[in-house]
């Protein structure tokens, strides 16, 4: 990773995966991830501990989690797109990390409370996930808004093995997705799916099957829905995560409410407009 200045006010930090333009103040810079724009609209990030499978400790998701909000806060971004190495998406949370932590200290500190930060996010998330997607690295992987898999991904909830249950919402989430059953099966022999199984059971979008690989078919689809109205964007993705919550007719309220309140922002008028004109709308983003 090299750090290069530009004579304007902007700096410029150059990474494998794409360039990551900063205007005001210096970049962020985080040991275990690697934060990169492959397009103005979109933020990469990618995760990076590779000696460990990118294996999820303290300090990795603190980066992961300040990456993210970085993105969410940056005006500039309008989609992101998570993901690993080649190997491993994560590999699991660090085991070596937690296998001391008595009762007293995983209760006292709300041990994994924090792993939602994905799932609060204002701006969709895309996750890429090739090789092991496993325990937390799965329920980190299933906090995002459309999940890309690659023919090598493997995906399972191994915590059974070691003596106690997904934390980081892998219970709950996969009952949303794929049902009682198949969450059971999982959870109860911690069994590993690969990407076709994975796909039948509607817990990825996809496999990406071309040759040009999961990521850049994940930063596409950022791409794609960057270009959007952002107040549209917001507003769509806070009416779908309800659905989860609230009871249909709770739901249904809630989704009336967000397309009423739409028609009070300038998106709105530019977009209807420029279907009746038969041109492209120019969003504003208000």
């Amino acid at each position: 990773m090299t750090l290069t200045f530009s004579s304007s006010v902007h700096r410029c930090l150059r990474t494998a995966r794409g360039v990551r333009l900063f205007t005001a103040s210096p970049p962020a810079y985080y040991e275990n991830v690697v934060v990169s724009q492959p397009d103005p609209a979109v933020a990469l990030i990618t995760l990076n501990r590779p000696n460990a499978l990118n294996a999820l400790n303290v300090a990795h998701f603190n980066d992961i989690s300040s990456a993210l909000k970085e993105a969410d806060q940056d005006s500039a971004i309008g989609a992101m797109v998570i993901t690993g190495s080649d190997k491993a998406f994560a590999a699991g949370a660090d085991i070596k990390e937690m296998k001391d932590k008595t009762f007293a200290e995983a209760y006292m500190s709300n041990f994994l409370a924090n792993w939602e930060v994905m799932a609060k996010l204002r701006k969709p998330v895309i996750a890429a996930v090739s090789g092991y997607a496993l325990g937390g690295g799965l329920e980190l992987a299933l906090q995002a808004d459309i999940l890309l898999a690659a023919p090598s991904a493997k995906l399972g909830q191994p915590e059974i093995n070691l003596g106690v249950i997904p934390g980081g919402g892998g219970t709950q989430r996969l009952v949303r997705l794929i049902g009682k059953f198949r969450t059971m099966e999982m959870v109860l022999t911690g069994r590993i799916i690969d990407a076709e199984e994975a796909e039948r059971w509607g817990l990825i979008n996809r496999v990406v099957r071309e040759e040009s690989g999961v990521v850049n078919a994940a930063i596409k689809l950022a791409k794609e829905v960057a270009s959007k109205s952002r107040v549209t964007v917001a507003a769509s993705k806070e009416a779908v995560n309800a659905a989860s919550e609230l009871s249909l007719s709770e739901g249904l309220r809630l989704e009336r409410r967000l397309f009423h309140g739409l028609f009070a922002t300038k998106d709105q008028k530019e977009g209807m407009t420029a279907f009746a004109e038969k041109r492209k709308p120019e969003w504003t983003h208000s």
